[in-house]
């Protein structure tokens, strides 16, 4: 497999597309089962944890796609596991795989289940939302930014909207971004906000629900490498 440069990407959602059997692949191995793409959220957080690699990546990471797997393999394991602390993950270069190595016996398996069904009602919680404004996770992937400060910079422009109470009931109710309310509120504009609106509305949905605490911790936004 050919080693990617994301930085020469023109396009992001090709891309993703034509690697699809690869993240395919990589959450295979963690889960052991057969795979849906339209049923199983753990290929829907592969796919997340790709496009962060995409915007994460640089040179010092070495091979794109080891980096992907690592990333990958990473939030696939978290979406299961109760406490870090239980275990040891550890990488074998020889046969690209992840190994837990207990310290405390093995984790129990009814907490894991119980934990797995929490994140996996969060994530389903989300898709309902989401399917109320005629957006998708594929949308999140699609229409994120690049570059780390405009993350950032749009991370802070929802959070402005959770916090206004006039601008949070009119994204509910219109299913829409108050544009002409928001360059007021913000100084951004117009041109800005209208592009990144499905981003920013999918920012807002999960900041303003408080449930929402494993997709809050997995945002993480203003974490990475400022190399673009």
């Amino acid at each position: 497999m050919d080693n990617i440069n994301p930085s020469e990407v023109k396009d992001k959602n090709k891309l993703i597309e034509e690697n699809k059997n690869f993240i395919y692949g990589c959450t295979y191995k963690i889960c052991k089962r057969i795979l849906h793409w339209e049923n199983d959220d753990e290929l829907s957080i592969a796919m997340i944890a790709f496009n962060k690699a995409l915007d994460t990546y640089n040179h010092t990471k070495g091979n794109f796609h080891s980096y992907a797997k690592v990333l990958i393999n990473n939030s696939i394991i978290d979406f299961f596991r109760k406490d870090k602390n239980n275990s040891l993950l550890v990488f074998d270069n020889n046969e690209e795989s992840f190994t837990y190595i207990d310290y405390k016996n093995s984790i129990n398996q009814y907490e894991i289940q119980k934990e797995s069904e929490q994140r996996i009602d969060e994530i389903n919680a989300l898709k309902n939302e989401l399917a109320n404004f005629k957006l998708t996770f594929t949308d999140l992937i699609n229409h994120s930014p690049k570059h780390i400060d405009t993350r950032s910079h749009l991370l802070n422009i929802a959070l402005c909207c959770t916090k206004n109470d006039d601008i949070s009931t009119y994204i509910r109710k219109n299913k829409a971004l108050p544009i002409k309310q928001l360059t007021v509120l913000t100084g951004c504009n117009r041109k800005l906000l209208e592009r990144w609106r499905k981003y920013i509305i999918v920012l807002f949905l999960i900041m303003s629900n408080d449930e929402y605490l494993y997709l809050k911790s997995y945002l993480n936004i203003g974490v990475g490498d400022k190399n673009e």
